[in-house]
């Protein structure tokens, strides 16, 4: 299935565990977005954890190959 997504949080998190089934998804989609709150909750959600670097070069990484919308 191609076509455009709008990824909310718990989604992302799947994606960044490994689960298969949004990772095969998202490699056929056309487009992928991701709302800024959403940003904002990985970016709380990494500071809050014990790999804060590691998490937030995660989301900068993921962020680059998305576009985030207001």
């Amino acid at each position: 299935m191609s076509g455009s997504y709008l990824l909310d949080t718990n989604i992302i998190i799947g994606l960044f565990a490994g689960q298969a089934s949004i990772i095969n998804q998202l490699r056929q989609s056309d487009e992928v977005f991701i709302p800024s709150i959403a940003l904002g909750e990985l970016h709380y959600g990494a500071r809050k954890s014990g790999r804060v670097q590691q998490n937030l070069e995660r989301i900068e990484e993921f962020v680059a190959d998305v576009t985030v919308v207001d």
